[in-house]
């Protein structure tokens, strides 16, 4: 439980934690469409290599981002080694119904090292970005649907205050199964079901900890005069300055890379063919 980092924000002094979070949020959707259209090693290689610059650049410690990766390395694993043998062409090994492809080991490593960049590039996100400014862009990102008579500024306080929450909850869980540990619960032991049925005496604790938490929240912004985004005004407002320009700039250079690198590998493969 402690290991889970998602919603926690983490204070630096970073280019990436001053960029403004409709361009945070703007760039995230596009790397994570860039993820999936790379259709080479050449491509996939050089989005994992900026991704990792990404990474490095927000000079959050790195072990946050290692315990975002721990808590899905099972189902990478499991999705890698799925992948393996869905591969056609000739066989390196085969033994039963077991085959091994080169093609199966190249979308087992695409499979991963997609998943892994997924994950980092939305660490990225929550650890360089305050709840208070994820809820501002958000709105201001979905303001065209007020149109259609949408809710705007309710749906983004919503999705912000369950991502802020995950960390609370998670924690009240960590000392819930400590206090029943030390009641004599067995949880570590038995088969998978025995395990299971074991975190029942958890779940009740945890849900009413849950709506005791909302119905706080609820009265203390009603103590406050939240009224929702009607007539509603900000301490700080969202302004696009030179480095956002630049950020931009540069994902569109990404872009551009990865579609020429694409076009590059497409091309080396069709001489392998022809060869």
């Amino acid at each position: 439980m402690r290991d889970i980092t998602l919603g926690q924000y983490f204070p630096a002094d970073s280019v990436i934690h001053r960029l403004d979070p409709r361009v945070k949020i703007l760039s995230l959707i596009v790397y994570i469409v860039l993820i999936f259209c790379t259709f080479n090693v050449f491509s996939l290689a050089f989005t994992a290599i900026t991704v990792m610059a990404i990474v490095l650049m927000t000079k959050v410690p790195i072990k946050s981002y290692l315990k975002s990766l721990k808590v899905i390395i099972v189902i990478v694993i499991i999705t890698s080694i799925l992948n393996l043998f869905y591969g056609t062409g000739v066989p390196i090994f085969e033994w039963w119904i077991i085959k091994v492809t080169w093609e199966g080991i190249r979308n087992a490593v695409f499979v991963c090292v997609r998943i892994i960049c997924l994950i980092l590039l939305s660490s990225v996100l929550t650890f360089t970005t305050s709840p208070t400014d994820l809820t501002d862009a958000l709105e201001r990102l979905m303001k065209p649907l007020k149109v259609f008579h949408i809710k705007v500024h309710e749906i983004a306080m919503m999705m912000t205050i369950a991502l802020r929450f995950v960390p609370t909850l998670l924690e009240e869980t960590d000392k819930i199964m400590a206090a029943q540990k030390a009641r004599g619960a067995d949880m570590e032991s038995g088969n998978l079901f025995t395990r299971v049925k074991a975190l029942v005496p958890v779940l009740v604790p945890l849900f009413v900890s849950a709506f005791r938490r909302a119905y706080e929240l609820a009265v203390a912004m009603e103590c406050r005069c939240y009224r929702g985004g009607d007539g509603r005004t900000r301490m700080k407002q969202l302004h696009m300055v030179k480095r956002d320009y630049i950020c931009i700039v540069i994902t569109l250079l990404v872009i551009a890379c990865v579609v020429l690198l694409n076009i590059f590998g497409f091309v080396i493969y069709s001489l392998i063919r022809i060869k």
